[in-house]
């Protein structure tokens, strides 16, 4: 005998069919169905690296005196010599002075030597005077002219001393800290500013339990506001320091605008065995997430918990918890398996 229809049947009976119109009004792709099975997948571990320079060189002071000139700020970017401050020493200029002066005495008292000679040879002309003194002369002469040449070499010695109150950039890159001021007395090697070049790379701090699954020539991704970004493990240190292993990364591109920034991180650090499905496989309805699975003849949706997203052979697919196990068929397209799904359902329910 056939069951009567009542009013809640007859409104589910129109909200199907409303669902059934909307979904043949739009466009589906023809359904493929996967068979689930156990694949690998990498295991990441998240960390945080800091972007570094490769060299960090100390431009120090030369000279010891007083800083007369700052040319540079911090953030400046830097060609290698150029000068980046000036120190200067008064006792220097006192020193050129005094030179100067002995060197004046020391000419005059050449001319007079020289005139000494050229008597005492007209006199030995005339038979006056003896070859014993004119050789006495000779070498008044002579060590004079010596004098003169070391007075020469000690000022050109303070000059040197003078011009390496310049402080020069030991390197091209750029300018991360200037410890020091205008009017500041800086002694001889004292840093007067610290460089940053060489090149940008990424340094880690990675937990020492993680050391045995990194290897050189790994490849880390990088997440940066613009998107992910790939890099290279380039260098592992061997020495632990407060259980965590240091290793560098090369990057391409790296912005070198802030040294020390921190950067998010993701590092392979070994592989699992996971069932994933295509990310179109995914239907989702009031917050809970089905997929379709083939049934007998028809489809079923399965409610599952998804897990992480990967990317395997270019394709996006997502991991799923609970809910499948391996052998289970899937329909690759959401639109299709609840199509498939909600005709099912329609039909059971006329046959009821």
């Amino acid at each position: 005998m056939a069951r009567p229809v009542t009013g809640a049947m007859t409104m589910r009976a129109i909200l199907t069919s409303l669902l059934l119109l909307g979904l043949s009004l739009t466009p589906r792709a023809q359904a493929e169905s996967l068979m689930l099975a156990p694949v690998k997948v990498t295991e990441w571990k998240a960390v945080f690296g800091r972007i570094e320079a490769r060299d960090r060189l100390p431009a120090r002071a030369r000279l010891g005196g007083t800083l007369m000139e700052l040319a540079v700020k911090e953030g400046d970017v830097v060609t290698a010599g150029d000068v980046m401050g000036r120190i200067v020493d008064e006792k220097l200029s006192f020193q050129l002075t005094a030179i100067d002066a002995q060197k004046a005495s020391l000419a005059a008292q050449l001319a007079n030597a020289e005139t000494e000679l050229k008597r005492g040879e007209d006199l030995l002309e005339r038979g006056v005077t003896t070859v014993q003194r004119l050789d006495a002369l000779r070498t008044q002469v002579d060590v004079i002219k010596g004098q003169i040449a070391a007075v020469e070499a000690e000022r050109a010695v303070v000059e040197q001393r003078t011009a390496e109150g310049a402080v020069l950039a030991p390197a091209s890159g750029r300018v991360l800290d200037v410890p020091v001021a205008v009017g500041a007395v800086v002694l001889p090697g004292e840093v007067v500013a610290t460089l940053g070049g060489g090149g940008i790379f990424l340094r880690l701090a990675v937990p020492e339990r993680h050391a045995s699954a990194l290897a050189e020539g790994d490849s880390i991704v990088i997440e940066r506001p613009e998107g992910e970004q790939q890099g290279r493990l380039e260098r592992i240190y061997p020495l632990i320091e407060n259980g965590r292993v240091v290793a560098d990364v090369s990057v391409e591109g790296l912005p070198d605008a802030f040294v020390d920034a921190r950067v998010l991180v993701r590092l392979p650090v070994g592989d699992r065995a996971a069932l994933v499905v295509p990310e179109t496989a995914l239907i989702t309805r009031a917050g809970l997430d089905y997929v379709g699975v083939s049934a007998g003849k028809g489809i079923a949706l399965r409610a599952v918990v998804i897990g992480e997203r990967h990317l395997i052979d270019g394709a996006p697919m997502v991991e799923v918890l609970t809910g499948l196990q391996a052998g289970d068929n899937v329909e690759t397209d959401a639109a299709a398996a609840l199509a498939a799904a909600t005709a099912a359902h329609a039909d059971g329910e006329a046959h009821e």
